[in-house]
C-alpha cells in the first residue's frame, strides 16, 4: 500500500475526494483506511490504527454498523495532533 504525500510535520495532504473508513476498534482505537476516491475502484492509499478525532475540511459524514466513513468534499490535511490522534484540517 503506498503512503499518503507528507507535507512535513505530521501533516498528510488528502485527495479533493478522498474517503476514510474508520472502525471503531474494542481497545478504543480505531482502524482507519484512506481512498484516493470513494468513487474508485483502487485500493487504498493508507491505514492507520489511531483516533480520528474532529473533521474541519467540508465533508460527509455517514454511520456504519462498525463506525463510519467520511467523504471529503475539497480535500483537506491529516494532522497528527500526538498520542495517536489525528484532525483533518482544511486544505491550505
Amino acid at each position: 500500500m503506498r503512503a499518503l504525500p507528507e507535507t512535513g510535520d505530521g501533516r498528510w495532504r488528502l485527495d479533493l475526494h478522498a474517503k476514510l473508513v474508520v472502525y471503531d476498534a474494542e481497545a478504543g482505537d480505531q482502524l482507519v483506511t484512506v481512498y484516493d476516491c470513494g468513487a474508485a475502484q483502487k485500493p487504498p492509499s493508507a491505514q492507520f490504527i489511531g483516533n480520528l478525532v474532529r473533521v474541519r475540511a467540508p465533508h460527509g459524514i455517514e454511520r456504519t454498523p462498525t463506525g463510519y466513513t467520511v467523504t471529503l468534499q475539497a480535500g483537506g490535511t491529516l494532522v497528527e495532533q500526538g498520542d495517536g490522534h489525528y484532525v483533518i484540517e482544511k486544505r491550505d
